[in-house]
């Protein structure tokens, strides 16, 4: 979802070659001590490492990789790798299909004010001076005009925060990802890519959240004292090397240490409206397919945990298999 909603914002913007982006491993950066409880952390959690799995109950085999919706240095080889797996499906399963990409980029198109502050106060006056200073500053690092920065809605504004400036100037987000990839090729093999879940209602959840706290999420973002690229960097890397459950406790650990007061409630909101809401929700529909061959490629964030999307299949009756990603060459 995310990545739809910043090619949507990025499509305003003049396009850009894509070319990666390096950085620093701030997990690497971490004293012993506290990477060492890190990593008790992730280990505990089902499932931890992996990208590749297969789930299956009586004639029901469902395939599974968890993505990294930006463009990287393996994203080529990874569609290789799932081919064979779409050209034997029934049915190919993403966040959203293509068509429900398109139908988001029209609905953008016919109703900005799904993601834009199209009257009322706009972030400027919402945010104060100096948090609007830092915000647009931040802004354009990412190459978005301030005009346009000020009437993103909070959501959105805060979200924009999480990918970093190098990505954002490089065209990472604008290139095909693993996802369109997958759609794309399914479409050549005769077989339209299906929705996990409805993009208007995932829409409508997060925007519902109250006004002063998707501005809090903003604010709370600046104040991080870590370099936005070595953030990105950090979680790119480390989910190519399937550390899928360390990369979700760095950032809830992260979450918790900058994020005030309130912190351990207002991640335990977001990862119930983000992760624990939409995994249950898809596992239920794929449990209930009465395709026997299935592929799905979701955010490889949606995999690990007791809310994982392979914890809950195994409570259904599944027995989880984790398949082999090779090496790069």
């Amino acid at each position: 979802m995310l990545r739809t909603i910043a090619f949507s914002l990025l499509s305003l913007l003049p396009g850009t070659a894509f070319a990666l982006c390096e950085g620093h491993d701030l997990i690497d950066a971490m004293s012993a001590e506290d990477r060492a409880a890190l990593q008790a952390e992730a280990d505990a959690m089902p499932y931890p490492k992996g990208l590749y799995w297969r789930a299956t109950r009586g004639p029901q085999t469902i395939t599974m990789f968890g993505t990294y919706h930006f463009r990287h240095a393996q994203t080529d080889a990874h569609l290789d790798l799932v081919k064979p797996e779409i050209d034997a499906a029934d049915a190919v399963y993403l966040e959203m299909s293509q068509d429900e990409q398109l139908n988001f980029q029209n609905t953008i198109a016919k109703d900005p004010s799904i993601m834009f502050i199209t009257e009322g106060p706009t972030l400027p006056d919402l945010l104060g001076e100096d948090d609007w200073a830092k915000f647009k500053s931040e802004m354009q690092t990412r190459g978005f005009p301030g005009v346009v920065a000020s009437r993103l809605k909070p959501l959105w504004a805060a979200m924009m925060l999480g990918i970093g400036p190098c990505e954002a100037q490089n065209g990472a987000m604008e290139a095909d990802g693993i996802d369109a990839l997958v759609g794309q090729y399914a479409e050549t093999k005769g077989k339209p890519s299906r929705s996990l879940e409805d993009f208007k209602s995932v829409l409508g959840m997060l925007d519902g959240q109250p006004i002063e706290d998707q501005l809090d999420m903003i604010r709370l973002t600046l104040d991080v004292p870590l370099d936005p690229d070595d953030m990105s960097y950090t979680i790119r890397e480390r989910y190519l090397a399937e550390e899928i459950a360390l990369t979700w406790q760095f950032a809830k650990a992260m979450s918790l240490e900058y994020g005030g007061p309130t912190a351990t409630e207002d991640f335990a909101l977001l990862e119930e409206a983000i992760l624990v809401a939409r995994n249950k929700d898809w596992v239920d529909l794929l449990a209930d397919l009465e395709d026997d061959t299935i592929f799905v490629a979701f955010g490889a964030g949606h995999l690990p945990g007791t809310f994982g999307v392979l914890f809950l299949l195994e409570q259904k009756g599944y027995t989880i298999t984790r398949l082999a990603v090779p090496a790069p060459r």
